[in-house]
């Protein structure tokens, strides 16, 4: 699993990519709920890259949904800045 961690270089150029983006997850006054989770997981697998509002003033608790978000989705934190998070998860190579 180490091994699809992404180097400095990819990051670099994944915040470039998600720069133009909008965000098409937002995260409200519930927190991480499964329906949250869920949508995350749809926009992951249609997009690979997504950028993701976190609601409310509390820089610790974003952090915290951040990293719950990404170990329920198998998706990798590219940059957290201010109530924005970029994440990324390879799409799966599907014979088709």
């Amino acid at each position: 699993m180490a091994t699809d961690k992404l180097n400095s270089k990819e990051k670099m150029a994944l915040k470039a990519r998600a720069h133009q983006l909008h965000a098409v997850v937002l995260i409200g006054q519930h927190g991480l709920t499964t329906e949250v989770i869920t949508e995350t997981n749809r926009n992951l697998d249609a997009h690979e890259l997504i950028k993701v509002q976190v609601a409310g003033d509390d820089r610790a608790a974003r952090i915290a949904i951040a990293e719950e978000l990404c170990k329920a989705t198998h998706a990798e934190l590219i940059q957290h800045i201010g109530k924005q998070l970029i994440l990324f998860r390879r799409k799966e190579n599907l014979a088709e």
